[in-house]
């Protein structure tokens, strides 16, 4: 089972791990540790490889996640939910033990966020709308609600497609540029390159920081170019293939 941690979150007070694609029991373009029940997979493979990477953290506790739709809407938790009720959002906060937060991507971006000195904690899906929109900004400001302050929090951007393989339309930047022309400094055109190159992990970054978190970890990982450790819709969609896995991105308040 591949787990990735930043090092700003690797702290006895709280439990979280980057979840890769290896360690599970799905099969096919799922191979093996699905974890999101809005695919097509069998829902048993699901919940099984949820429970794996639970175990995995060792520290108990419940998982929630969210019925994602790209938003900046962000909850505050305080009691877990069953699957078949997931809220539609894309953001996650609480303070309560015992409640893991996670959120599901194949490409776009997870942010887990923690506040050791309020003993709060979050997780967002960044993908580029509910990055433009203001993910980040909403999930500091739930939780500032539970008493954190933003000069507090660390925040890791985990695996998600990057530059390299990110190429969008002019439409596509020019949309950012118009939301603040500063954003121009995400794209770039590499040299015999006809299409512009999008950063999304620096812009997410970028997003978090500007929320008022300054210390900010990039894992610098990009789920499309490793096929052996990720899920990537973008690339499921060059190979026309029938439906992709999800990686499973997740923190918890230690007892």
């Amino acid at each position: 089972m591949l787990i990735l941690r930043a090092s700003n979150l690797n702290q006895p007070a709280v439990v979280h791990g980057f979840f890769g694609r290896r360690g599970g029991v799905s099969r096919g373009v799922y191979e093996s540790l699905n974890c999101g029940p809005g695919s097509d997979d069998d829902r048993n493979a699901v919940l099984e490889n949820r429970s794996r990477a639970v175990a995995s953290l060792g520290a108990g506790g419940q998982l929630v996640t969210l019925y994602q739709v790209h938003s900046a809407n962000a909850l505050n938790i305080t009691e877990p939910w069953e699957i078949s009720a997931n809220p539609r959002a894309d953001g996650l906060v609480t303070n309560r033990a015992g409640i893991m937060l996670g959120i599901l991507t194949a490409d776009c971006a997870p942010v887990l966020f923690w506040d050791p000195e309020a003993r709060v904690i979050g997780a967002a899906h960044a993908g580029w709308q509910g990055a433009l929109s203001g993910i980040a900004d909403s999930v500091v400001s739930a939780m500032r609600r539970l008493g954190a302050t933003p000069e507090h929090i660390r925040a890791a951007v985990g695996p998600c497609i990057g530059p390299a393989a990110y190429e969008v339309g002019d439409e596509f930047e020019a949309r950012f540029a118009v939301a603040d022309p500063a954003n121009t400094r995400f794209f770039s055109k590499p040299p015999r390159m006809t299409r512009w190159h999008f950063d999304l992990p620096a812009y997410v970054a970028d997003r978090v920081r500007r929320a008022g978190v300054t210390a900010v970890e990039l894992l610098g990982r990009c789920t499309y170019e490793e096929e052996e450790n990720f899920f990537s819709y973008r690339r499921a969609t060059h190979r026309q293939e029938r439906d992709y896995g999800r990686d499973l991105s997740a923190i918890m308040l230690a007892g």
